[in-house]
């Protein structure tokens, strides 16, 4: 097979292609074809969180990461979502796009679609709470990947623990256990690698349903506000997270060059966490230590969603503008922390975005009666939010292995 037909972006490609295709000629009348994409990423998914699980864990075991190195990934992920924060927000008070929508209803999707979601609050408390699990099990039933990030650095620490007080029968059992670990992450990573395959016809089916359903009608009536969403995503990228490689001296060419097929898959998945694999893989390429890479893309999961995080913060004001409401200062600030609170542990799930930003609407009192409306070209939008969050999961990683640099050389 040429070499061109083998690579995953162009079959991703010709995928979203046909899939436009088939949607618009069949209409709804093949809208079972969006079950195949929840099959497969469904698949991904399973995979993909034991692997995060066990990367963690292994890495503990096989090495140091310094108190430095955690206080500068928390540094790191606060400025990146900061400067999202202000892109968002700026973006959407500049252009004030949800003005030209307040007369526009929506017969696209019904409300009945977020009425699971309108009577719920974003409880600070209870979020916190949240991330605790009741048992180490239910985080891989419920894919609560911030949990499970706390479980396996429990575990993990507390092995090392073990190992430097352990006697030499002992450490020789646990080198095993190390061992075995290692073993468990290459099976999920094969397992994983076999799966990126589906990922076209999880795009086609997708793009089918999708375009069979809506049609573009709504990506025209919403251009605006799609185009800044994703003017937003990508000045972050270009200003942020391409100040960081100027900065640490990656070569800018070499970098994309790098990545390129990683975030086309990002793309094509709509998930973070699903492209997992293919980001740590893509970071070996760019010679990134795996404590580095361990510590910003995996543990570091959960901090790095600026792109859920801008989307938020424009979308929010949007929806205000849409509305006729008036937000003072206190609530503007109070609506970007929640949107903060928001995205933290949030599951690397397609959509995962658009459902967080109806309980930010809900806490501050914004009506969620647009929301539908801006579901049907949410599928544009939670994938260009994906891929800037696979970016800041490399940034940060590269970043952190600079700075891992930094202290051995101190």
């Amino acid at each position: 097979m040429p070499k061109l037909l083998r690579s995953l972006s162009f079959q991703i490609i010709i995928a979203l292609i046909l899939g436009a295709i088939v949607g618009k000629v069949f209409g709804t009348s093949l809208s079972g074809l969006g079950e195949i994409g929840k099959v497969v990423i469904t698949l991904i998914k399973a995979a993909a969180t034991p692997l995060l699980f066990f990367v963690i864990l292994s890495s503990i075991m096989t090495s140091e990461i310094s108190g430095k190195l955690g206080a500068r990934l928390i540094a790191i992920t606060s400025f990146n979502s900061l400067c999202a924060l202000v892109i968002g927000i700026g973006l959407s008070l500049y252009f004030r796009a949800g003005e030209s929508l307040s007369d526009i209803h929506s017969t696209m999707t019904t409300p009945e679609q977020l009425a699971k979601y309108a009577n719920q609050r974003i409880d600070f408390v209870e979020s916190i709470k949240a991330y605790f699990p009741e048992s180490f099990v239910k985080p891989f039933v419920d894919n609560s990947v911030i949990s499970l990030i706390f479980i396996a650095l429990i575990l993990g620490f507390a092995l090392r623990k073990v190992r430097t007080l352990a006697s030499p029968e002992e450490k020789d059992l646990i080198e095993k256990v190390v061992n075995f670990l290692t073993i468990i992450t290459k099976i999920f990573e094969v397992a994983l690698t076999w799966l990126v395959h589906l990922v076209p016809l999880a795009v086609f089916g997708v793009v089918a349903k999708t375009v069979g359903e809506f049609g573009f009608e709504p990506i025209k009536g919403l251009a605006q506000y799609m185009g800044i969403g994703l003017l937003g995503l990508f000045l972050h990228v270009f200003i942020v997270y391409q100040g960081w490689l100027v900065y640490k001296g990656i070569s800018l060419k070499h970098f994309w060059k790098t990545c390129r097929s990683t975030l086309v898959y990002a793309w094509g998945v709509n998930s973070s966490l699903a492209t997992l694999p293919l980001t740590l893989k893509t970071l070996d390429e760019l010679k990134v230590s795996k404590k580095a890479s361990t510590l910003g893309a995996c543990v570091g999961t959960n901090l790095n969603n600026d792109g859920i995080l801008l989307y938020e913060g424009m979308a929010v004001f949007f929806v205000a503008q849409a509305a006729g409401v008036q937000m003072d200062l206190a609530t503007q600030i109070m609506a970007a922390l929640i949107c903060v609170m928001g995205t933290i542990g949030i599951a690397g799930i397609p959509e995962a975005g658009f459902i967080t930003l109806s309980l930010v609407l809900t806490t501050v009192g914004l009506p969620t009666e647009i929301l539908p409306m801006l579901l049907t070209v949410d599928w544009v939008m939670g994938r260009g939010r994906s891929v800037v969050n696979v970016l800041g999961d490399m940034t940060v990683s590269i970043a952190l292995d600079e700075q891992q640099n930094r202290i051995k050389n101190a």
